[in-house]
């Protein structure tokens, strides 16, 4: 009964052992990755983005695989998502506490930044241009460095910063207050 049992523990463990070993196929290609925009270390966040972060893997990214003046989910996956804290000017229109979902429009020299009440889409495909609540048009900038992974972060100066979208040779900023 012994030897019953041990083996039996035995095949068990060595089973949960392999499984665990084994790397998952399907990883996600684009993973997500949140920013998050505060006065301060340790003080409560103003504002957050939730996205996903598409690969260039070689290929011509803005005017190609991101097509110019269409609608883009602003990452991959989901729709990109924009917790607002406390009140905030974004691109210098008032912006009220919430979730949002975060669109672009992207084009050669400028994009249009989209602050959208519909959350939890997958991509654009979804996307209602009447729950807009801020369209703000930004200039778009080279950078001298690819980047490979679409990537969002805050640039903070003092109480303010930039949300700054970047990816390829290409960048953009929204002033955030």
């Amino acid at each position: 009964m012994k030897k019953i049992l041990f083996a039996l523990i035995f095949a068990l463990t060595a089973t949960v052992f392999t499984e665990a070993q084994m790397a998952p196929s399907d990883l996600d290609k684009s993973p997500m990755d949140a920013t998050i925009f505060r006065p301060g270390r340790g003080e409560a966040p103003i504002v957050k983005v939730i996205y996903s972060r598409p690969q260039k893997k070689n290929r011509a990214v803005f005017g190609n695989l991101v097509p110019f003046g269409k609608v883009w989910r602003t990452g991959a996956n989901e729709s990109t998502e924009l917790k607002v804290y406390k009140e905030i000017k974004f691109g210098g229109q008032t912006l009220s506490p919430g979730t949002y979902s975060l669109f672009s429009i992207p084009n050669e020299d400028t994009w249009t930044v989209i602050v959208n009440s519909d959350t939890d889409m997958w991509g654009a495909y979804q996307y209602n241009e009447s729950n807009d609540v801020i369209r703000v048009e930004v200039p778009s900038q080279s950078s001298s460095d690819t980047v490979e992974a679409f990537t969002i972060l805050f640039d903070k100066q003092d109480e303010t910063a930039h949300l700054v979208m970047a990816w390829d040779d290409t960048m953009v900023a929204v002033p955030v207050e």
